[in-house]
């Protein structure tokens, strides 16, 4: 009997309804000599340190670091159930397909499942780009040799292992020594989630310590072959900062005045530049996360559940969890049957469609750019609309134009920079003309917002100005604005942050590193990294924005620099990708590993920390001081009292209510 062993069920329903396998039994499909099942995500998780020792259960310094010698797993109770049906499946088996997601969390999930089961059959490896019915035959008719994803296997084990010491002993550590100085939450500490916390409380300082400076603009109004335009002010650079911004309002009112009495203004040089602007890519997840999360304010949480659901739900897109933008060049053999899908699904793009050319080849498509998978793309298979919530209908439209995006020509436009001069001041003039709307037919774009939103740029058509002619000045504006600070994080602007980290280190080797990761974290676990510490009060909402807690500021200033510094996470990924090339074993991993933390623990141990304890409104019971703890609902304020006072207060802002963690994964990843 060939079982197959997918991740949920329904991926195990979708495989099997390919196979023929389409008879319910429990926890499984069964057809001939075929059966399906299925994972529920982990089945099994990392063991607690309890596991490990009765002494474990009592947090105490004493007894760091925690160092398992044998590493155990247990079956989660939840789906112990399912567990037992696929331990009896896989006794039977006389051969085993992985068909879990094809990714390093997917295989790990499948390899500890087996390995716990004792199978030693023979394995191969089924991996799935989408699950439409087309794509399942194609990759059941190409299944892989197990062997050549096992090193995926070790580094996602050496990563979740990693996670757990890092977690478990500095979490232990840390949160110790914060009470010996006072203060009573948990400091959580996480290979990833402590240099993402690192960046917001980084951009908090940065607006807090932000002093404005003021600074003048001066606009005037021209005119030529009956068309009015905007020209502005060149200060000069005596005045005027790096971005030429003027500095000395003195200097701007004189300016002022000259431009007024002038009258005319005579035009110096003009210069046109033809711009053209290739598509973007189609999207990975993290810029997904990025463009819903700017343009709708989904979280980021939300849009990688969407994505899942037209991936699993709806069949309508390729796998959501992919880092990478780009497709591979067999994909355009592909191309007139997604448009023909896209077509039928939806007959109001006919003359969208009329306008594409099938066989461009846009920079998509580049086998050297494809990592273990593709940017998501629309199925080959028509779908349902009707059956899309707005949400899902959005994001799917999103997704279907950045493919159509890729078969229509260059968005192309001309930019003309006019110099001007006008009682002796200098204006400049810039105007963009377009010449072929090309992508931009399927896909707007927003225009580029500038980093301190002081920009005086605008968007206007230049009329047909020459060297020498002149223009009428009818209108002269002085305004005074001032720099701005930046602004706070939103979700998708840290996803952003994180994957574009590379930045914030000077070591080139390790800043190199960061941008082949594509910065911290991955494509799948950075919605999961953001929503624990949304959960642990270590982040809160405002608005669209999310900003620094007080714990989340203690915890940061407490950590070793090292452990919050995105160029560790480099070292780390660095191991990892060695791991899955076959040049590091997992078992040298794990040594180097436990050795830091064992100097770590031994370093601080003996420490004061100098922690400042945040303290709250008054004890609504007895009127005592508050002090900021994290509960398992996120951060509240506790009376100082307790246990002799009970007294409670929520923190404004905070995010309450527990959070969803994603399929068991390590709680300190």
């Amino acid at each position: 009997m060939r079982l197959y062993l997918c991740e949920k069920p329904s991926q195990g329903k979708d495989i099997g309804r390919v196979l023929g396998a389409t008879q319910r039994g429990n926890g499984c499909f069964k057809g001939p000599d075929t059966v399906v099942t299925w994972c529920i995500g982990h089945l099994i998780e990392a063991a607690p340190p309890e596991a490990y020792g009765e002494q474990y259960k009592r947090w105490s310094l004493e007894q760091l670091p925690i160092i398992p010698k044998h590493w155990r797993v247990e079956v989660k109770a939840k789906t112990a159930a399912q567990f037992n049906v696929v331990k009896q499946l896989m006794a039977q088996a006389t051969e085993l397909v992985i068909a879990t997601d094809a990714d390093r969390e997917g295989e790990l999930i499948a390899r500890e499942l087996i390995d716990l089961c004792g199978y030693r059959g023979p394995l191969q490896r089924l991996w799935l780009s989408a699950l439409n019915d087309a794509s399942i035959r194609t990759a059941l008719a190409a299944l892989r040799p197990a062997a050549e994803t096992l090193p995926l296997y070790y580094s996602a084990l050496a990563r979740a292992r990693a996670d757990w010491l890092i977690g478990m002993n500095l979490s232990r550590l840390f949160t110790l020594l914060g009470r010996q100085a006072g203060y009573d939450g948990v400091l959580s500490v996480g290979r990833v989630q402590t240099p993402t916390l690192r960046l917001v409380v980084d951009r908090d300082r940065d607006i807090a310590q932000f002093v404005s400076t003021p600074f003048w603009t001066i606009d005037v109004a021209l005119t030529h072959a009956g068309q009015t335009f905007i020209a502005n002010w060149l200060a000069p650079q005596a005045c005027a900062d790096d971005k030429g911004r003027c500095l000395q309002e003195a200097i701007a009112q004189q300016a002022t005045q000259l431009l007024r009495a002038a009258n005319i203004a005579q035009v110096v040089t003009v210069e046109t530049e033809r711009v053209r602007e290739a598509p973007p890519l189609p999207f990975d997840l993290g810029t997904l996360q990025e463009v819903c999360s700017k343009q709708m304010g989904l979280d980021v949480q939300e849009t990688l559940n969407i994505a899942q659901s037209l991936y699993e739900t709806h069949k309508a897109t390729t796998y959501p969890r992919s880092d990478s933008g780009y497709l591979p060049e067999s994909m355009l053999a592909e191309v007139p049957g997604v448009l023909a899908s896209l077509l039928k699904t939806d007959p109001a793009l006919g003359p969208v469609i009329d306008q594409l050319d099938p066989t461009r080849c846009s920079r998509a498509w580049n086998d050297g750019k494809v990592t273990a998978h593709h940017g998501i793309i629309p199925t080959l298979e028509p779908v349902d609309l009707a059956k899309m919530s707005d949400k899902e209908l959005a994001v799917y439209r999103r997704i279907r134009a950045h493919y159509l995006a890729q078969f229509l020509p260059d968005h192309a436009f001309d930019r003309t920079t006019a110099t001007l001069s006008c009682g002796r001041e200098t204006l400049q003039a810039v105007g963009k003309q377009i010449v072929t709307p090309g992508w931009r037919r399927v896909l707007t774009e927003p225009e580029p917002e500038d980093a301190d939103t002081e920009s005086t740029t605008r968007s206007q058509t230049l009329p047909p100005l020459q060297k020498g002619r002149s223009c009428p000045v009818t209108g002269v504006e002085l305004k005074t604005r001032k720099t701005l600070p930046p602004r706070p994080f939103t979700q998708g602007e840290l996803v952003k942050a994180m994957k574009g980290v590379a930045r914030l280190v000077s070591d080139p080797r390790l800043q190199q590193k960061l941008k082949d990761t594509v910065g911290i974290g991955t494509e799948a676990t950075r919605a999961s990294i953001i929503n624990g510490l949304l959960a642990r009060g270590y982040l809160v909402k405002k608005g669209r924005a999310i900003r620094a807690s007080d714990a989340a500021v203690t915890l940061i200033d407490t950590v070793p620099a090292a452990i919050a510094d995105p160029g560790t996470t480099a070292v780390w990924e660095q191991a990892l990708d060695m791991i899955e090339a076959g040049q590091i074993t997992l078992e040298t991993f794990i040594e180097k590993q436990s050795a830091w933390i064992a100097q770590l623990v031994t370093q601080y141990r003996g420490t004061t920390l100098a922690i400042k304890v945040p303290e709250g409104p008054a004890c609504p019971q007895c009127g005592a001081a508050t002090r900021q703890r994290t509960g398992r609902t996120g951060a509240f304020w506790s009376c100082s009292r307790y246990p002799e006072c009970t007294g409670t207060l929520p923190v404004p802002s905070a995010k309450r209510g527990t959070q969803r963690k994603r399929r068991g994964k390590p709680k300190a990843s």
